[in-house]
């Protein structure tokens, strides 16, 4: 009709540009383990903090508002008592480095002579304890990085990027994955059921009634979870000539042999001139052999993740990050590892510190979780 004004109708975007804003959950992996690898590399308090604080900041600007996305925090506590442990540890069995600055003396129980070299209590050194600490600290590093890994990829489409001849197992490690985030989810979801209900959430008598529903509730999962798998054809394979499935097996057995000799041949002085041919050969080996092996699969991908220049910028930060430190550990390992006999206090290295820096650049590269929502 003349003069009624025009009416527009905001569409949703395209499933289509929705899937090409999101990045590979691949890169978010990539990225994570460069990252603990990384960590590997040093004992310096300073630089292990940096890595946590990198890793933490992505995960602050780039985590989606998922359930998997909100383990990230049982992953800090789980580092966390990490390095508690290890310190108790230092403190009631003692620590092989010798130290002169005794901070108490615990009562020494007597061992057999067959426990030579064990100890329970005795003194307890500043030494032992900085050794404990940095060494504690380094593993709850990689833990809170590949805790970043969970709140950052989507489990379900990793499992679709796998090569089909690691479907089965992908589907295992996926499920595994976010076994933890949906307990937890669960957990907060009874709590503040009995929160306001009244009725206590803490302590022995709240875990009680908090426990037998979350069991409840994953066997239900479970269940409906094998259902679907069974009606969609879980396990199904295609036929495939009996010399493929030899060259297949005989393809990815001598390459993961070779990946582990050539490893083996990296980390040690007498197999550097062999190591990296053949941990070249074996990943060759081992990636034909999957490709080989994927003929069995007879799934399809519907709307596959794409790599793009992002996930490419993504991998690379993380890459450089833990190729420059290693550099570093091999060329100033003093700054790296500060020593601990003597007691000296840890210094920042300018150029490992930009280079854990560089793994800030997925908070600027990686899409924003608004977007995809």
């Amino acid at each position: 009709m003349a003069g009624t004004p025009e009416r527009r109708v905001a569409l949703p975007p395209r499933p289509g540009r929705q899937r090409r804003a999101q990045l590979h959950p691949g890169a978010w992996w990539l990225w994570s383990l460069s990252l603990g690898t990384a960590a590997t590399r040093t004992t310096n308090p300073l630089l292990l903090a940096l890595l946590v604080s990198a890793s933490a900041y992505v995960v602050a600007t780039r985590r989606p508002d998922t359930p998997w996305s909100r383990s990230y925090g049982a992953f800090v506590r789980l580092a966390l008592a990490v390095i508690l442990i290890r310190l108790v540890f230092a403190i009631v069995l003692g620590s092989p480095v010798p130290g002169t600055r005794t901070l108490l003396t615990l009562p020494e129980l007597p061992l057999p002579a067959w426990a030579q070299g064990i100890r329970l209590g005795g003194e307890v050194t500043a030494e032992a304890l900085t050794f404990a600490l940095y060494d504690g600290m380094r593993l709850a590093t990689l833990l809170i990085c590949v805790g970043a890994a969970n709140a950052l990829a989507n489990p379900s489409r990793l499992l679709k990027s796998l090569p089909g001849a690691l479907y089965e197992m992908g589907v295992a490690v996926v499920v595994a994955l976010t076994f933890a985030p949906s307990l937890i989810a669960d957990v907060r979801r009874l709590r503040a059921a009995r929160r306001l209900r009244g009725r206590p959430d803490t302590g022995i008598r709240g875990l009680l009634h908090v426990g037998l529903p979350v069991l409840e509730g994953a066997l239900e999962r479970s269940v409906a979870l094998a259902a679907a798998m069974d009606a969609r054809g879980y396990g199904r394979t295609a036929q495939v000539p009996p010399g493929v499935r030899r060259t297949t097996d005989a393809l990815t057995l001598g390459g993961l042999l070779g990946v582990c000799a050539g490893t083996y041949g990296l980390l040690t002085a007498e197999g550097a001139a062999y190591g990296l041919p053949v941990l070249l050969a074996g990943l060759a080996a081992a990636l034909a052999g999957l490709k080989l092996g994927g003929r069995r699969s007879l799934r399809t991908r519907y709307r596959p993740d794409r790599w793009d220049v992002r996930a490419w910028l993504v991998v690379a930060s993380g890459v450089a990050t833990a190729a420059l430190l290693a550099l570093a550990a091999a060329r100033d390992p003093a700054a790296l590892h500060p020593g601990v006999v003597p007691l000296v206090a840890p210094a920042l290295p300018l150029w490992p510190a930009a280079a854990v820096l560089l793994g800030l650049l997925p908070a600027f590269v990686a899409p924003d979780p608004e977007e995809l929502s």
